[in-house]
């Protein structure tokens, strides 16, 4: 199964990072979704254990997880990550 959205070099590189330096069980994947509030929703990604609404995704050996009921949000978006005078983070930008 192909993998809904992108996930960028620069971004797989800070995941893999923060896997190998921040402590995250092997058994964590990389979760990426939407997490709705009071104004809409917001993209999420974070580390987590699959569940069994999850639909499971692997690239270069990374495993990814996304929410059946979220897939239909981030289909076609990109993934990137950014350092700038302002912070550093994680972008969401929709590429379709």
């Amino acid at each position: 199964m192909s993998l809904p959205l992108d996930i960028t070099p620069l971004a797989l590189q800070e995941i893999r990072n923060i896997k190998a330096n921040k402590g995250i069980p092997s058994e964590y994947a990389l979760r990426i979704g939407i997490r709705g509030t009071g104004c809409g929703a917001s993209f999420l990604i974070g580390f987590d254990k699959p569940k069994p609404t999850d639909e499971i995704y692997e690239t270069d050996d990374l495993q990814i997880l996304i929410d059946k009921k979220h897939l239909i949000y981030v289909v076609g978006i990109q993934v990137d990550f950014e350092e700038t005078q302002e912070g550093r983070g994680f972008t969401f930008t929709k590429t379709t």
